[in-house]
């Protein structure tokens, strides 16, 4: 056997050759070791160790890690890049781990990228990018290094005026109480959301599970328009990441735009306010087989307001393009909770952006401006004289309407918010209605809770009448697809029997022995699938979820459609799809559940951290339950926090 390498790998063909060992060990991806010799082809006069760290910068963007911090890298490499300990007996099986074939000293590392083709300092067209300071410096893969630059301008540039600068706070407040109801003792955080939001370019608005921040930015969207300068309609566009956070954004804006309580004489505003919500693909303009959208910066998008749910899912470069699409005089609303899951790809732009929201830190010009619009005063612990531009675009909601008190998913969630491990074991035992634990649990077990929840729905699908008409049959379909919302079986991993896989399988061959389904192939009756990758031919979008019902000439699948309805597809059509009796958590994002089920493995996984159980347990609108599928997996992934490593904090901090 070849004697594993080390330290300093010698050439090329070598570090070339460790890579394709490291794929070959699931360590990394085909995909970075094939950069790395594109790299090296292209320059010849490249350091291996330049190249094991080209693999290495591309191998964290696929973790979602912006960058890959030297640092760290120096002092961890193989915690760094998420490996765990050796397995018992690797030291004949495995070859070297990348903590043995780097060097431990910065410098060297840094010394290992002075090709002036390969690395350089920010400008120019070099494929990797090192930039920071000189003992913490990182290494970018140029399209994230210049999203994020972009993403940093932007965002200052919107945050550069003192808020308000013109537009006089007296203005809202006879719309502020029509639509808010009459100013409170209190601060009313929703009210002030609003409120920043008619006086600023950008505003971030975060804030838990049940805070209203959907309400709030139906309240605002009423506020821009009554308050408007010009005849003409303010132009408001309302996106989503996904397509399911898009169905269920706009479902929630439809009833609350007709229940809006509007000042006297302006009722007009009603039919001024968007209903409809799309996903930020189609609002771009997305191209089959590109990356680049139809709007952009040389072709803005046509609105004067545009608000984006759900902005914890957007990726990093997804947010680079939607600013650079917004025209420079449009406002932005991002909503989302900063707590939860960040995007698949890489970036936490919204955890970034809100890194601060909790303190407020309002200067007193903003507070002074706040209170006079609002007329409620802002607790002194939010203000501080010296906050930066961007503190002046983010408020926090910070009232649940959706958990009382003496809710348990909402003590349940804060509970793991906060890393209270003890606490959240403590609720899940502690038999309150609405939250249940099995420990240990079993995969037939859990897919025989499954079926049972997903009994009462397939059995309407077994009694579909094939020759309904168009009418009748939307309207079942509609009623089915809501039927989807009941209950979600979630997942922490995707393979083995805890996984997504391993449960599907198993949820459909007891769902078919119990005589629920026929599965004859890949396609029948009664299956949920969820969509995998845009489709803009079809009009559907990543994490779509429809469901096959039959017909007189065969299964079609309906998905709810974007403006409202059913949209079918003949499966034929459908090139990615999976089964979705399970979905990970990381698809459930931008969902809300009657009953979620979180399944967490018997043994824990780097993806078992504290936002995925957290953004697991808000998914659930009225009951929670926990299969843990051994004692301590739920304490060890509460006590886990996602790190991801980027340089946008600091460019903000800069600004």
């Amino acid at each position: 056997m070849t004697a594993p390498l080390e330290y300093p790998v010698e050439d090329q063909a070598a570090a070339l050759d460790l890579l394709a060992r490291w794929v070959e060990q699931g360590w990394l991806r085909s995909l970075d070791r094939a950069l790395a010799a594109f790299l090296g082809q292209q320059c010849p006069e490249a350091a291996p160790t330049a190249l094991l760290l080209a693999a290495l910068a591309s191998h964290q963007a696929g973790r979602g890690h912006v960058c890959l911090d030297l640092a760290t890298l120096a002092r961890d490499a193989d915690t760094t890049l998420g490996l765990g300990p050796p397995a018992a007996g690797a030291d004949e099986a495995e070859p070297a781990r990348p903590a043995a074939c780097l060097p431990a000293r910065i410098d060297d590392l840094r010394a290992a990228l002075e090709t002036p083709l390969l690395a350089g300092s920010g400008g120019g067209t070099t494929p990797l990018v090192l930039e920071g300071p000189s003992q913490a410096p990182r290494l970018y893969l140029r399209r994230y290094r210049e999203a994020e630059v972009a993403i940093a301008e932007a965002v200052t540039a919107r945050s550069r005026e003192p808020i308000g600068a013109h537009l006089e706070p007296e203005r809202l407040r006879p719309w502020l109480d029509a639509l808010f109801g009459p100013a409170p003792e209190g601060v009313d955080w929703q009210r002030v959301a609003a409120a920043m939001a008619a006086g600023s370019a950008l505003t971030v608005i975060t804030g838990g599970p049940g805070t209203g921040k959907t309400t709030t930015v139906v309240r605002l969207l009423a506020l821009l328009q009554g308050v408007r300068e010009r005849e003409q309609p303010l132009r408001m566009a309302l996106a989503a990441p996904t397509g399911k956070a898009a169905a269920r954004l706009g479902g929630t804006v439809a009833a609350a735009v007709s229940e809006l309580h509007l000042p006297e004489g302006g009722e007009a505003v009603r039919a001024e306010l968007p209903t409809t919500v799309t996903t930020l693909h189609r609002l771009l303009g997305g191209r089959p087989d590109s990356r680049r959208f139809r709007f952009d910066a040389a072709n803005p998008l046509p609105v004067d307001l545009l608000v984006v749910d759900e902005a914890s899912m957007v990726d990093l470069e997804l947010m680079a393009d939607t600013l650079a699409a917004l025209p420079p005089r449009a406002r932005l609303v991002l909503l989302g909770d900063k707590d939860q899951l960040a995007s698949v790809e890489a970036g936490a732009v919204l955890g970034e952006l809100c890194h601060r929201a909790e303190g407020g830190h309002y200067t007193p010009v903003t507070t002074t401006w706040l209170e006079a619009a609002t007329g409620t005063p802002i607790p002194a612990e939010y203000g501080d004289p010296a906050g930066m531009a961007l503190d002046q675009r983010v408020v926090q909601l910070r009232h649940s309407h959706r958990f009382g008190a003496q809710s348990g998913i909402g003590r349940l969630a804060a509970a793991v918010n906060r890393g209270d491990a003890a606490e959240a074991g403590a609720l899940l035992d502690s038999e309150l209605p609405d939250l249940a634990h099995q420990r240990p649990g079993s995969p037939e077990g859990i897919a025989r809770l499954a079926a049972e929840a997903l009994a009462p729905l397939l059995e309407q699908v077994a009694a579909w009448p094939t020759d309904a008409d168009e009418t009748e049959r939307d309207t079942r379909a509609e009623t089915l697809l809501a039927g989807l919302r009941d209950f979600q079986l979630l997942a922490a991993v995707r393979q083995g029997p805890w996984g997504v896989e391993g449960l599907n399988q198993r949820v459909e061959a007891t769902l078919s022995a119990r005589g629920l389904l026929a599965p004859e192939g890949e396609w029948y009756a009664g299956r949920p699938v969820i969509v995998t990758r845009n489709d803009p031919g079809l009009g559907l979008a990543n994490g779509d979820v429809g469901l096959a019902l039959p017909g007189e000439s065969g299964l079609r699948v309906a998905f709810p459609a974007p403006e409202g309805g059913v949209r079918w597809v003949s499966p034929a059509r459908l090139e990615a799809v999976e089964t979705v009796f399970a979905m990970t958590v990381h698809k459930a994002q931008g969902s809300e559940f009657r009953h979620a089920a979180l399944v967490l493995p018997e043994q824990g996984a780097p993806v078992l951290t504290r936002e995925l159980v957290y953004t697991a347990i808000t998914r659930a609108a009225a009951r929670f339950t926990l299969l843990e599928g051994a004692r301590g997996i739920l304490a060890g992934a509460v006590e886990e926090q996602v790190q991801r490593t980027s340089g946008l904090r600091e460019r903000l901090d800069e600004e």
